[in-house]
């Protein structure tokens, strides 16, 4: 399988970035294609006071992502949850990446009702999340508002099925805790 995983932290040094080397190192394990792409590393300067209605041209560099989109079966997002939702930097990225015209293009419509192609079909998603809050107390009481703007992102652009895998309360674990969470996590690359 071609798994494009994505690392979405702010910070290379996260816990975050460890379950996602963990989930690679399983992947590769399994013989599957892993390509990464670290969102630190990626310049957004330029589309920071962009409006979608802007017409600005993608970087080399950002492309070459679109390019690995394409490529993938599977795209992985690895990112912790702040304020009950993903980092603004995977929030920005998304709203570049997912261009009208390669992820989606909408049609003439009549009615209300818009109707669009999604580009992005045949295509799945995995989400390895980090968080504070218990996962159980994320998704009963707060709803899962970020699996909800991410679920809802992918499959319009027809990415499915989009699902989650959930670690935490990161700041209230213990060592231990978190080496068995990195297993799970080389568990979850292996078993794709």
């Amino acid at each position: 399988m071609k798994i494009l995983l994505i690392q979405a932290h702010p910070r290379l040094d996260s816990y975050c970035h460890s379950l996602a080397e963990a989930y690679y190192r399983g992947a590769k394990t399994a013989g599957h294609d892993v390509r990464v792409v670290e969102l630190p590393r990626l310049n957004f300067e330029q589309y920071l006071m962009s409006g979608q209605k802007d017409k600005i041209e993608l970087t080399e560099e950002l492309l070459d992502v679109q390019r690995l989109f394409l490529w993938a079966d599977l795209l992985v997002f690895a990112y912790p949850t702040w304020w009950t939702a993903p980092p603004a930097l995977l929030k920005l990225f998304l709203e570049i990446i997912l261009a009208p015209s390669f992820a989606y293009k909408y049609h003439k419509s009549k009615g209300l009702i818009p109707r669009w192609d999604k580009l992005l079909r045949g295509k799945k998603a995995r989400l390895i999340v980090t968080m504070d809050a218990p996962p159980l107390y994320y998704k009963l009481f707060i709803r899962d508002p970020g699996y909800k703007m991410m679920n809802a992102s992918l499959r319009f652009c027809g990415v499915k099925p989009v699902q989650r895998t959930y670690f935490g309360s990161v700041k209230l674990s213990s060592g231990k805790v978190k080496r068995r969470w990195l297993e799970k996590a080389e568990n979850l690359g292996e078993k794709e």
